[in-house]
């Protein structure tokens, strides 16, 4: 980094960003979002949510504890781009394995710094997120702005067929952080270490899911069989899970509708839990419809209020569309929380059946910790209904 290179952000607006390139000499576009995460940018770079966005760190120093093996979400950075106002000149942590730098070179993520990204996350706030195209290649501001303009909206794409897992696995229980062993066929049972004696096993969708959900569910009794994302119904119930999971994921939650179809002939026979695309997936199961926010929630520091208890929790998020309201009033479902910051809906339970499902990312990588025992209610859950109380 001791040499200058030039890098460029252009917006769809026509707004123009000059700044300096780190990372792969490479030209993408995308969906520019922010993240108002103070720590926790490995996490974030490999999010699969982030699939097609190049995103934006409101935090001013980034880079500054490296990256290591442990805290990845998923086998490599998920995002198109990363742009931050300056990127560490010093790597300290014990447990850093390489510069963050080197590790978004290695894998052809491109990023920008020294820019003003006060300014542009003010202007994403208020003109909503945009279509962006970065470049740290050799590109003119014009080029720039056509390929930015030109890019697909994050609106209609299915971009869960692009993170998803091409075959159906059990997750490793043994050593859940040591992701790049091979994983085992589905049919295997085991055990972890520290984790409760009684499993339940649980037929977890892989919508572009980050493997902290998977490690939790495994802390908190469950033995997690992945499906891709176009597992049928019958390929489900041939396995006798004892309760279906629905992770999160990126692109629009209405471009699903094989989705949506499979999961509404499970969610009558089931045990269901979903966590942010998985929310809206169970939202639009039921028959309810979603919406395309300005900005979206991204961060680690998203209020939420639980109507049923009064309760207050600070959520880690990442997500640009919501649940309508209006359109799940007479579906069978009921509304348990909202965001304290506009109102949208961030919760929901079946009044009949073992359905629930959150906006946020109870399992908190990166962010608070309130919402972790969502993962002990669903195993109560599960546990009720197999005992017939349910």
């Amino acid at each position: 980094m001791s040499t200058f290179k030039p890098a460029i952000l252009a917006l769809e607006d026509g707004s123009v960003f000059h700044g300096r390139a780190f990372g792969a000499e490479a030209t993408v576009s995308g969906e520019c979002v922010f993240n108002t995460s103070m720590t926790g940018y490995q996490e974030i770079l490999t999010d699969p949510s982030y699939f097609g966005q190049i995103v934006t760190m409101t935090a001013v120093q980034i880079g500054n504890y490296g990256v290591n093996d442990e805290d990845t979400e998923a086998s490599r950075p998920k995002c198109s781009g990363f742009v931050v106002r300056e990127l560490s000149p010093v790597v300290s942590n014990w447990r850093s394995k390489s510069s963050l730098d080197d590790y978004l070179r290695k894998y052809g993520i491109p990023g920008i710094s020294e820019i003003d990204t006060r300014a542009l996350t003010k202007k994403l706030r208020v003109d909503g997120a945009m279509k962006c195209c970065l470049s740290t290649a050799a590109l003119s501001e014009a080029k720039a702005l056509e390929l930015a303009r030109t890019w697909r909206d994050m609106a209609g794409a299915d971009y869960v067929k692009d993170v998803t897992c091409a075959e159906p696995y059990i997750w490793r229980a043994d050593d859940p952080a040591n992701f790049n062993q091979p994983y085992y066929p589905v049919g295997t049972t085991m055990n972890a270490p520290g984790a409760p004696a009684k499993k339940f096993r649980v037929a977890a969708f892989d919508y572009g899911a980050k493997h902290s959900i998977f490690r939790k569910l495994v802390n908190h009794g469950f033995e997690v069989q992945v499906f891709p994302s176009r597992a049928t119904a019958a390929q489900i119930r041939e396995q006798k899970p004892d309760a279906v999971f629905l992770s999160n994921g990126p692109g629009d939650p209405a471009a699903l509708p094989y989705i949506h179809e499979t999961v509404s002939s499970l969610i009558e026979e089931y045990p269901i839990f979903g966590i942010c695309l998985g929310h809206q997936i169970v939202t639009h199961a039921l028959g309810g419809t979603t919406f395309k926010l300005k900005f979206g929630h991204r961060g680690g520091n998203q209020p939420v209020k639980n109507l049923e208890t009064g309760k207050v929790s600070i959520t880690a998020q990442n997500h640009g569309f919501a649940t309508d309201p209006k359109s799940i009033e007479s579906r069978g479902a009921k509304i348990t929380e909202i965001n304290l910051n506009d109102n949208t809906v961030e919760g929901l339970r079946h009044t009949r059946l073992p359905v629930f499902s959150v906006q946020y990312h109870p399992e908190a990588a990166p962010g608070p910790n309130d919402a972790d025992p969502l993962f002990v209610d669903f195993y109560k859950m599960v546990e009720a209904r197999k005992a017939g109380k349910i």
